[in-house]
């Protein structure tokens, strides 16, 4: 299973080799010049954010897809990029005023939209719903819109993030990997993959950010390591180590830093 590091720093994309990292369109959408990978990459869409901020995407179809095609080829190393997906989570449904059903028709609808503009861009499907029998009705849409989903290299499960380890999302994961789907986890982390890191092609998480935010900082540029890189890639080795791991508990991982002189230097071009 691959884990991608979620950064919010993209000036890290020339600073991380052989570490899959996840991007948002929220952090690079503003810049007016973009890093060169020398890692893959991949985008989310920031979606989340978008939809409770404005109940609903500002960012029209053609803009976005100008945007990720410009990463593409001036950021390099795309592995693949998310929809303008709905995400599902009760806080979200309420900013917008629609339904379960209705976040999936537009998260279909938009991933069938992008991908008949710009078929050249990696695009992946993304699952929305709450229960079971929503995830399940999700792909029957995609179905319906004549998209094979397990013949896509991955398929996203989003609105998981905030109850990964729960007994239903491990439920729904096992059952959408019984459907032959290649499947990729947002913001699954330590307490997900314990329960289903077979079930998963893929997943990605940023908690070393939240996690850092209450460790002192082990180097003078920073007063805790919530943007630290050493930090970062200490707790993704932590994870892949934990992951790879079968009998590993994976419950107990934590994050943590190098050393005070591995750190400072890094961090202060953070």
């Amino acid at each position: 299973m691959r884990f991608f590091l979620g950064i919010h720093q993209p000036i890290w994309l020339t600073r991380v080799r052989d570490i899959p990292l996840l991007v948002s369109h929220r952090r690079l959408g503003h810049r007016r010049t973009l890093p060169r990978a020398i890692t893959e990459w991949a985008l989310d869409s920031g979606g989340s954010t978008e939809l409770q901020l404005h109940a609903g995407w500002l960012t029209g179809e053609h803009a976005y897809i100008r945007s990720v095609r410009r990463y593409a080829d001036e950021i390099g190393r795309l592995r693949w990029a998310a929809p303008q997906d709905w995400m599902c989570e009760e806080r979200i449904l309420n900013c917008t005023g629609l339904t379960v059903r209705e976040h999936q028709l537009r998260t279909v609808r938009n991933f069938v939209r992008l991908r008949e503009l710009a078929p050249d861009l990696p695009w992946v499907p993304v699952l929305q719903g709450w229960t079971l029998a929503d995830y399940e009705r999700c792909c029957d849409l995609y179905g319906l819109a004549d998209v094979d989903l397990p013949a896509e290299p991955l398929v996203g499960v989003g609105t998981v993030c905030r109850r990964q380890s729960s007994i239903d999302v491990e439920r729904i994961v096992r059952v959408l990997a019984a459907r032959d789907l290649k499947l990729h986890g947002f913001g699954v982390k330590t307490a997900g993959l314990g329960r289903y890191a077979d079930a998963l092609s893929s997943s990605d998480s940023m908690a070393w950010s939240k996690r850092g935010r209450y460790v002192k900082g082990c180097g003078p540029s920073h007063r805790t390591e919530s943007n630290c890189l050493n930090f970062a890639l200490s707790w993704h080795r932590q994870i892949q180590s934990a992951v790879s791991e079968v009998r590993s508990p994976l419950g107990g991982v934590q994050p943590g830093c190098v050393t005070a002189a591995a750190c400072g230097p890094l961090s202060r071009r953070s």
